[in-house]
């Protein structure tokens, strides 16, 4: 009893240290970026547009065969895309986390720290939604059948919040990892892009935070069959949402004649695409070892949707760090 006091104690530290980073390092889309500097100007004749390395579509041959003005049009589309994407999965997020939020009760310590991230993915949407206007693509983000359930995806929220903060982390983890490989090669990109991108990676920490340590919490005591049954729900959801989020939808292909072959090869056949989807997971796996979700009876599933590998040993371990599998 003493133990479990002391973990529910420690928890509460934990949310407590949340709640005040958000009320002392927070950000408006609307103070800490100078959107009408000509720093910040959105130029279509801007090279730095051209979709990075990193981006899957960047290294096929017909994205690499288009003259630079066609390289920089895609290349706005894409970010705008990933943008919408972005500001309708937290959409999602806000509506299940108020859904959850109203059935706890008083006093309890996950209350306030909930509201200040429903807070900070306001501001979220709003910035998203700034820079897909300033970019002027009229983007659809998600596909039409993604954005069709998102509102029975938020219902779950109130009644399986396990699940849902598992999809919390499927949508912040792919999100989080792309924006911080591309900022940690230093190559030069758009200043509004790159504070974007900053101000969403430094919030973005906490919220990733909080749904590690609510699974964690909310595990505590779980039995086996509970156990197994989020253990193989955990990689469904993350290959599911990561792909959802990452893949652009029908529109985008028709809209610049891509090759579908092609399209499929560098989202989802090609090996480099499938590495970077197994690394958007290594810290969801560091977590599913920590709390006994994968094991004999689930790692299956991960091999299976080739999506497994090491589990980070802290957040955010750059893959160059990871400790190589014993033969």
């Amino acid at each position: 009893m003493a133990r479990l006091t002391q973990a529910a104690a420690d928890y509460e530290t934990e949310l407590q240290t949340l709640s005040e980073g958000s009320v002392n390092v927070n950000f408006d889309p609307f103070v800490d970026i100078d959107w009408d500097s000509p720093e910040f100007e959105i130029r279509r004749d801007d090279p730095r547009w051209v979709l990075p390395d990193y981006d899957p579509l960047a290294r096929t041959a017909w994205y690499r065969g288009l003259p630079l003005d066609q390289q920089i049009e895609v290349g706005l589309w894409r970010q705008a895309n990933i943008a919408k994407v972005g500001l309708q999965f937290e959409a999602i997020l806000i509506r299940g986390v108020m859904q959850w939020v109203m059935t706890l009760p008083n006093q309890s310590p996950e209350f306030r720290y909930s509201l200040h991230e429903v807070t900070e993915e306001c501001n979220h949407i709003q910035m998203f939604q700034e820079l897909v206007n300033r970019i002027g693509a009229d983007v659809p983000g998600m596909s039409w059948g993604m954005r069709a359930i998102s509102p029975a995806v938020s219902f779950v929220g109130a009644y399986l919040p396990i699940i849902f903060f598992i999809g919390i982390l499927a949508g912040e983890e792919p999100i989080d990892h792309i924006q911080k490989a591309i900022i940690r090669t230093g190559d030069d990109m758009p200043p509004a892009l790159r504070r974007v991108m900053q101000i969403h990676i430094a919030e973005e920490a906490r919220h990733i935070s909080f749904a590690h340590q609510f699974i964690r919490e909310h595990l505590k005591g779980a039995g086996w069959l509970k156990r197994t049954v989020v253990g193989l729900a955990l990689p469904v959801i993350m290959f599911w949402l990561a792909n959802a989020i990452v893949a652009p939808p029908p529109s985008f292909r028709r809209k610049f004649d891509i090759p579908r072959r092609q399209l499929k090869k560098a989202f989802f056949k090609d090996k480099a695409s499938q590495d970077m989807r197994r690394d958007f997971f290594a810290d969801v796996r560091g977590l599913a070892i920590e709390t006994r979700l994968m094991g004999p009876s689930t790692s299956w599933m991960w091999k299976l949707l080739r999506i497994d590998g090491h589990g980070s040993r802290y957040r955010s371990e750059p893959k160059s760090f990871r400790r190589a599998k014993a033969a």
